[in-house]
């Protein structure tokens, strides 16, 4: 069995068995072909079958040693499953990453806006412009339902459920769920679709809500420069993306009395251990609720 053979038949197990998205199937595509490429110009011959210990391990220290912590624990995160996928397939008994760690990660806390930057940011859209009302749309809809940007650029029309003020989004693993629309949000794409329903339209495209001038798909990339041109504007010295409204918006609904478990099933995350990341976020709120309802204040 060949690197290329058994990597092929490692995404389509990704894919169909663990019904991963195309953008992590990519991300253990291109760990790989690193560790394949360095097999390839040291002239090792073995296969994912003969693959040892040794060789992973000076794989790792002439060619991670100085990357980031991040990015070494994702090579081996990647390296280690496919080797887990051999196992499985019974192609082998033993990975050569048994004994192999991942080095630690200091947990990084998600940049969250407060409510007033929020605010600010919506602001600071130009509605005069060409894409103004498409823009605030944007900002209103990933701060309005949590959903990731990913979602956000797959959003169909077909999935906007105005009377039942809900939205359908297709999110990690190809795994569907409904999500509620606010007021705000609802009201601010019925104003975007009338814009929209004037401009040219790519019929490949017709279904999907939010399009660029040539009447396509936006590409995440686009949304990203989006929101880092408006938080300039806006004078908002954090550094901020799309998911940071995500985070403002479970953030947000914590401090206001939503439960954990809401919020998980509203932004999908799969294990309610990913929600409680924004227990840690606003401790200010706590002491405050503790000074209110606690006896001994």
């Amino acid at each position: 069995m060949n690197w290329d053979t058994s990597i092929e038949n490692f995404k389509n197990y990704l894919r169909l068995e663990r019904g991963l998205s195309n953008n992590s199937i990519q991300s253990y595509e291109y760990d790989l072909d690193l560790f394949k490429v360095y097999l390839k110009e040291n002239q090792i011959n073995e296969t994912p079958l003969s693959c040892n210990t040794e060789t992973i391990k000076n794989y790792l220290y002439k060619c991670l040693s100085k990357k980031k912590t991040s990015t070494k624990a994702r090579s081996i995160s990647a390296i280690k499953s496919f080797f887990n996928y051999l196992i499985f397939e019974g192609h082998i008994k033993k990975s050569p990453l048994s004994h192999i760690e991942s080095p630690r990660q200091k947990k990084k806390l998600p940049e969250v806006l407060t409510e007033d930057e929020v605010g600010k940011l919506i602001s600071s859209v130009n509605l005069n412009d060409n894409f103004g009302q498409r823009n605030k749309t944007i900002i209103e809809v990933l701060y309005g339902t949590g959903i990731r940007v990913s979602e956000l650029t797959d959003l169909k029309l077909s999935n906007i459920f105005f009377n039942e003020n809900i939205i359908k989004v297709n999110g990690k693993g190809n795994k569907e769920r409904f999500v509620p629309l606010g007021e705000i949000a609802s009201t601010e794409i019925k104003k975007y679709i009338v814009y929209r329903d004037k401009h040219k339209i790519d019929e490949k495209f017709s279904d999907i809500l939010f399009l660029n001038k040539y009447g396509r798909q936006l590409t995440r990339s686009m949304i990203f420069k989006l929101i880092s041109d408006y938080s300039k504007l806006a004078n908002i010295k954090k550094k901020i993306s799309p998911h940071s409204l995500r985070h403002s918006y479970a953030t947000h609904l914590l401090k206001n009395g939503a439960d954990l478990r809401t919020i998980q099933l509203i932004l999908g995350h799969e294990s309610i251990t990913t929600t409680e990341i924004y227990t840690h976020l606003d401790t200010f709120h706590l002491k405050e609720i503790l000074k209110k309802f606690h006896p001994r204040k």
